[in-house]
């Protein structure tokens, strides 16, 4: 039997597409999962009559792989990604590989990289972006390790990537847990983006009475935009026509609005708070879903703690392209403030990421791939030291053209009731960055009065501090 080329460690949904993806690019597989039934129920649907050989033990998986070897876990992060690399290790020879494609913590990509390595094995991180579409027919890969590593691979990755205008959407990362920490961040942008689109539909349907019909409408018509070109915009457009077989009516409208989460928007806010970066979009997309996992405390409240009754009187035509361009605002700011922490971390952690690349790469397969992604390549591109995205010249105007829009949507939102965390922490962080003078001179002055934690004066050079005796006189 001829050697398989690339092995395929774990047969939930991404691990079976991605299986089928490298086997549909000529590459021979071999594919292992715990269970044997998982296993067989594959063998006799999806990969019928593929080059794919499944093996029913890891000693099997392992013998029926060329080497060196390049097996790609595909299995929950944490512990049973740690279990996988355990019984792997005594079956594998200096060489082979392992690539860790789940979304993993990138501190466990870095301890892993460094104990795999020192044993002569191969250790790579691996963001893999797209869900089930994107797995099958080409996501986003954001791989981290040693560049060695990533030329092992790269024959393979080019072919099973999506493709772009300007190559495939994947890229060498950086050192140890890069790649991880990228597809972290590129989580966190997600979190932003889908509670913005929520927010927008929620003001649309709630605070200008548009029906599931109409906002089908809008949202298509917003795709068609240069601003809101994505695939986040794409999908929602999509959903809201979708009737319920059991009771014909708008599926949207029967779903329970407690959303979930997997850990990797919290360890974006974690990660931006051990590095001072402010992610404020991003902070409140995570809150919003912790908050609206409180259904049984929410309903309660809502009996007991009356909000405003005031409705929209406005023109609701008119007001549409407000809440388009106030979501296209607050995008860009999920977008910058997810770029300015890469950029922190790069630095920090010594990872050297190409900031153009990563919004390369991002510009198809992916969850967040969107239009102005290649406006942003451009102005990193064209200024690698740019500080934050909206001092680029391709962004900074069209925001200041729309910001008085961005202001009458919060007003609205406000004036209704209607919750708009993540708008309004985007504008909060527009005004914030763009404020020469904030009141934080107060606050060192009342850290220094309780504290003497000092501070610095505006008359007197950076870096010099001061005390002051608050209580005398």
């Amino acid at each position: 039997m001829t050697k398989r080329t690339f092995g395929v460690i774990g047969l939930a949904v991404m691990g079976e597409n991605l299986a089928l993806n490298v086997e549909s690019r000529g590459f021979p597989i071999a594919v292992y999962n715990r269970s044997p039934d998982k296993t067989e129920n594959f063998m006799a649907t999806r990969a019928k009559d593929k080059d794919i050989k499944a093996a029913y033990s890891l000693e099997e998986f392992v013998q029926i792989l060329e080497r060196p070897r390049k097996i790609l876990v595909m299995v929950k992060a944490g512990g049973p990604v740690d279990a996988v690399i355990q019984q792997l290790k005594p079956l594998l020879q200096e060489g082979d590989m392992i690539i860790d494609g789940g979304n993993s913590l990138y501190e466990d990509t870095e301890r892993r990289t460094q104990e795999l390595e020192a044993t002569g094995l191969g250790f790579m991180g691996m963001g893999v972006s797209g869900g089930e579409e994107g797995a099958l027919n080409g996501p986003s890969l954001m791989p981290g390790g040693t560049q060695s590593a990533y030329q092992e691979l790269e024959p393979i990755l080019t072919k099973i990537a999506a493709q772009v205008d300007d190559g495939p959407c994947v890229t060498y990362i950086g050192p140890g847990g890069a790649g991880h920490y990228v597809k972290m961040v590129h989580n966190g942008i997600e979190y932003g983006d889908m509670q913005l689109i929520a927010e927008a539909y929620d003001l649309l349907k709630n605070g200008l009475g548009l029906s599931n019909d109409r906002l089908h409408e809008v949202f298509s018509d917003w795709n068609k935009t240069e601003e809101l070109d994505s695939f986040l915009i794409d999908i929602t457009a999509n959903i809201f026509p979708k009737k319920d077989p059991e009771t014909g009516k708008h599926l949207i409208d029967l779903i329970l609005d407690a959303a979930g989460q997997k850990g990797t928007g919290r360890w974006t806010v974690v990660s931006s708070l051990e590095l001072a970066v402010p992610i404020p979009t991003i902070y409140a997309a995570v809150n919003a879903r912790v908050i609206s996992g409180f259904k049984e405390q929410r309903i309660k409240a809502s009996q007991e703690l009356q909000g405003v009754t005031s409705t929209f009187n406005g023109d609701v035509e008119s007001f549409i392209p407000k809440i388009r361009d106030a979501l296209y605002c607050s995008k860009m700011c999920s977008y910058a403030q997810g770029m300015a922490l890469i950029a922190k971390a790069s630095q920090e952690f010594g990872f050297n990421i190409n900031l153009p690349e990563v919004a390369r790469i991002w510009k198809g397969g992916c969850i967040i791939k969107a239009g102005f992604l290649g406006k942003i390549n451009k102005a990193f591109s064209d200024n690698p030291d740019l500080p934050n995205l909206l001092l680029a010249p391709e962004f900074k105007q069209s925001m200041l053209d729309r910001q008085q829009a961005w202001r009458d949507v919060l007003m609205m939102a406000t004036s209704m009731g209607i919750p708009a965390p993540a708008f309004n922490a985007s504008l909060d962080y527009f005004d914030s960055y763009r404020s020469e003078r904030l009141p934080q001179n107060l606050t060192q002055a009342q850290r220094d009065y309780f504290g003497a934690h000092t501070y610095e004066r505006t008359d007197k050079p950076r870096g010099e501090f001061f005390h002051t005796e608050w209580m005398d006189g």
